[in-house]
């Protein structure tokens, strides 16, 4: 697909007409990433009773919620490569059956070996599935609007984990922590359908990978695109089938790359330190257990507007240099948290980290597309992301021994400050020496 590269240009300046294909395609995207938001709220929601049910440790509890995680970097560096070779929409139809799936298991069975392995495969589903619609919403968006499609693909998360916090508030009383289970893969399974009728193929896949009927598919799509029809597929730049990792280190994209999963890597260590420990840092801080949840809900609150303004400022700025801007604010906004403040600030303070480090961690899914090209791009984001997600699983551990050692929150955050900063400085960097994707 002809979509140049954003940046401040004429293109930005000009009316963008947005096609009923492209709003239904980013919507439907928003919806499978609030997915991710519903999974990570409701598997913490549930922990206190299924410990209590069952009997096990914090020790056990820790292996459960690393079985996610381990799926999700599998997903990531695995699977989702193949929406670059099979095309994105059979990949993210095949995560939501796996997605399905490991939610029915999990809240099906009694057993806490094979509950973990149903969270293997739910995280497997759920890792292929970002970097697929992350890849799709990218390349459905018109042109300019790129990294505004994305932020509000984004702003999905803090609307999944919001409502299902707010679900998982009244459905596990009534219900038990394993019917809140099944509730969710009752979600996914009836959007599964939806997704089959109404989700399709990319037009850049289609024109870069070039698979059977790819020139009738394409023109079908451009017509309701508002496209040029075309009389011949483009040259075929790539052969063979499955991207590989080295395919992302060529000689034009790795400086990029490198960049690009170190800022992953150490703002995914920030992002899930202050979403795994922000409830209790908040009572460590001085909250009362209820204002330490609307603390978190506003976090996320936060983020949902964060995600949409950046996609909003990148029409017409550098999105190396806005999530560097971000970072630079989130981490000053950290040092705050911890301060002793009337509880407005406090709890304002909890809406301006979200809305800074979410905001400027959805910027890295636009960089990555900007990045990479078409036929790389699923790959380029899903290893990104997979690379990023051994962050994900040290910050929490880190952030765990620090208070665990009585370190002053002060001291805590400043050390998870320092890093953010640093993330952002390679974001600057990825987007100068990566190059421009025109497709």
């Amino acid at each position: 697909m002809s979509y140049v590269a954003e940046s401040p240009s004429s293109q930005s300046k000009k009316t963008v007409k947005w096609m009923a294909l492209q709003i239904a395609v980013v919507i439907l995207c928003t919806i499978m990433n609030g997915l991710d938001g519903m999974d990570l709220l409701i598997v913490s929601y549930i922990a206190p009773a299924m410990a209590s049910d069952w009997h096990i440790s914090l020790a056990q509890l820790g292996v459960v919620f690393s079985a996610g995680m381990t799926g999700m970097v599998l997903g990531c560096i695995v699977v989702a490569p193949f929406a670059d070779s099979w095309g994105r929409r059979p990949i993210i139809l095949l995560a939501l059956v796996l997605m399905t799936l490991g939610s029915l298991g999990s809240g099906l069975t009694h057993d806490l070996n094979l509950f973990s392995a149903m969270r293997v495969m739910t995280g497997l589903g759920l890792g292929t599935l970002l970097a697929s619609v992350g890849a799709l919403v990218s390349e459905y968006a018109p042109p300019g609007r790129r990294s505004l499609a994305v932020g509000i693909f984004q702003a999905g998360y803090p609307v999944g984990a919001v409502l299902t916090g707010i679900a998982a508030i009244f459905a596990i009383p009534a219900f038990g922590w394993q019917a809140t289970m099944l509730g969710a893969a009752i979600i996914t399974l009836v959007l599964l359908p939806i997704v089959w009728i109404a989700l399709p193929e990319s037009v850049a896949f289609l024109e870069a990978r070039q698979p059977k009927n790819a020139l009738q598919r394409s023109n079908a799509l451009r017509a309701r695109l508002g496209m040029q029809q075309i009389s011949a597929l483009p040259a075929r730049d790539q052969k063979g089938n499955l991207p590989k990792p080295r395919d992302l280190f060529s000689a034009e994209l790795y400086k990029g790359t490198v960049a690009l999963w170190i800022a992953t890597f150490l703002s995914y260590g920030v992002l899930y330190f202050l979403m795994s420990w922000i409830p209790k840092i908040s009572v460590m801080a001085g909250l009362s257990q209820s204002n330490a949840i609307w603390a978190g809900s506003l976090t996320n609150l936060g983020g949902v507007f964060g995600d949409v303004i950046i996609g909003y400022l990148a029409i017409r700025r550098d999105i190396g240099k806005l999530i560097a801007l971000f970072f630079f604010v989130c981490s000053g906004m950290m040092m705050l948290f911890v301060q002793h403040m009337p509880l407005a600030a406090t709890l304002l303070t909890a809406f301006a980290l979200g809305f800074t480090l979410m905001g400027g961690f959805s910027g890295f899914y636009s960089l990555a597309a900007l990045i990479y090209p078409a036929r790389l791009r699923s790959s380029g984001i899903g290893w990104a992301g997979g690379f990023g997600r051994f962050g994900a699983i040290l910050g929490p551990m880190v952030g765990g021994a620090l208070l665990a050692a009585k370190t002053p929150l002060p001291t805590t955050f400043g050390y998870f400050a320092v890093p953010l900063v640093i993330s952002g400085g390679f974001a600057m960097l990825a987007t100068f020496f990566g190059p421009k994707a025109t497709d």
